[in-house]
């Protein structure tokens, strides 16, 4: 990856449903270590279905704006909404064959994958060119991503989250 990336940290903020959770944006300005990227939340209602809520910050305003909805019928059955698009869970987490080791997903018009890298739960996401734009640390929540791959933000950060949600909550790949 190049060295201009954009590094985002993943704070879940309930025990009890991993769906709400904070990402920050984490800087090198000492004054400024941390601004609240995106607002992931789900009701804790103990269902397996319910309509998980994000919002970005629009840094120009410092305000919270709408970025979209992801509506569970189930532990693994979902839609997701980006603005007015909407794209069902199995398009975002598409494999190729059943015994893949990767999830495939569309956006801006190009595919890009998400390789699971590791027994750790690491994760590396690529381009059509097999060039790598964003990685996941399971050890530390952390997604970098490629300043490149900017445009696809929202796509990248609820690819990765449904990622995780199916490796821990449904324990599959």
């Amino acid at each position: 990856m190049s060295s201009s990336t954009l590094d985002l940290n993943f704070v879940f903020t309930s025990e009890n449903d991993m769906r709400s959770f904070k990402v920050n944006l984490l800087t090198t300005d000492p004054s400024i270590q941390i601004i609240e990227l995106y607002r992931f939340y789900h009701p804790v209602t103990g269902l397996s279905h319910g309509l998980t809520t994000f919002h970005r910050q629009n840094l120009a305003t410092n305000l919270f704006e709408p970025a979209g909805q992801i509506e569970w019928s189930s532990d693994h059955n979902a839609t997701a909404y980006f603005g007015l698009e909407e794209v069902h869970i199995r398009d975002l987490r598409r494999a190729k064959k059943s015994s893949s080791r990767s999830r495939r997903f569309k956006a801006g018009g190009s595919e890009y994958k998400w390789k699971l890298s590791s027994d750790t739960g690491d994760l590396v996401c690529v381009d059509s060119r097999r060039k790598t734009i964003a990685t996941w640390n399971q050890e530390q929540s952390n997604l970098q991503v490629a300043s490149k791959a900017e445009s696809i933000l929202d796509r990248l950060v609820v690819t990765c989250f449904l990622n995780l949600w199916a490796l821990r909550h449904l324990g599959q790949w």
